[in-house]
């Protein structure tokens, strides 16, 4: 059991169902048939609620990387719903065409951030991990440990959009080479706290860094890319995408990527050719309300963008 103080609240939840299992042309049904996926399973917020507006008829396909998410899914004891213990590009395994509709959450769960042992958080210490998948792969101190000032610089710059990841990138370095690896979670705050000369109302200038290195310890917008390349094909005729960002650089890839199948494309090479059929119907973006917000200060920075699979 997780502590009481991990617990996850899920962000837009009944938003996000809402659109997930509407039909078709937007009319909603609370008894959907079909087969869905939530490819995001965290603490099941998500699924407990889609399995129960689904028939008998239903099924619930989960995915998570992480062990712990994948031991509280065991918990479900309903026939329809089944978790495979694999990352969201995994999409792509499932049979063509056969799915009602994909719901992505693309945020750390709470008991994961307020783990101190998964290393995600800079407001506790523990070890430097921030594996989303602790049974395989590189965790963020080892990389640092080897990894060159550049290439540190580049992933903290890329992924964080830090202006001083160069600074950070030399005082990590510099730390391993005086008395060696950074190893906590709280070694590698103050070393950018100390390298960030200004600061942010309201943020700790370790954010950018710690968002910087989970998203590249997991290859985490690489397995987006191929997630949602892998709904086109999963998807059946009018089935839905849902996916929930929480920060501008996973938003700009969910929102470019609908709007490249939302429009007809034209090749130039061969211009009497008819041109690649639109894919997908845009349906809108949303945020939570101020409500929402208030409760949980961690939705603040959520975006939810639904997508509709179209019939070519």
């Amino acid at each position: 059991m997780e502590p009481a103080s991990w617990t996850h609240t899920t962000v837009l939840l009944n938003e996000a169902v809402d659109a997930l299992l509407a039909m078709e042309g937007g009319s909603d049904s609370h008894t959907r048939d079909g087969t869905f996926v939530d490819a995001t399973f965290g603490r099941g917020g998500h699924s407990r609620l889609i399995l129960s507006r689904l028939s008998q008829r239903g099924r619930l396909i989960a995915f998570d990387k992480d062990a712990e998410a994948v031991a509280v899914a065991a918990s479900i004891g309903d026939p329809r719903f089944s978790i495979r213990h694999q990352g969201f590009a995994s999409l792509g395994e499932l049979p063509s065409g056969g799915i009602a509709g994909v719901l992505m959450d693309l945020g750390v769960s709470s008991p994961q951030i307020d783990n101190p042992a998964r290393g995600f958080s800079f407001r506790f210490e523990g070890p430097l991990d921030m594996r989303m998948d602790t049974t395989r792969g590189q965790s963020a101190a080892q990389w640092l440990a080897t990894a060159e000032a550049r290439q540190i610089a580049e992933v903290i710059r890329e992924y964080g959009e830090e202006r001083f990841a160069g600074q950070i990138a030399k005082a990590i370095v510099a730390r391993r080479q005086a008395s060696g690896p950074v190893a906590t979670t709280t070694e590698l705050a103050e070393l950018v706290a100390g390298a960030v000369k200004t600061r942010e109302p309201g943020q700790n200038p370790a954010t950018r860094t710690f968002q910087a290195l989970r998203i590249y310890v997991n290859a985490e917008l690489e397995e987006l890319q191929q997630a949602l390349e892998a709904c086109l094909n999963v998807l059946q005729p009018g089935g839905r995408l849902v996916v929930i960002s929480f920060h501008s650089l996973e938003d700009r890839i969910v929102k470019q990527f609908i709007a490249k199948h939302s429009r007809e494309v034209y090749d130039r090479r061969v211009p009497f050719a008819p041109p690649q059929a639109v894919k997908l119907r845009a349906l809108g973006r949303l945020k939570p309300g101020d409500a929402e917000v208030a409760a949980n200060p961690r939705a603040r920075s959520a975006v939810m963008r639904v997508a509709e699979r179209t019939a070519a």
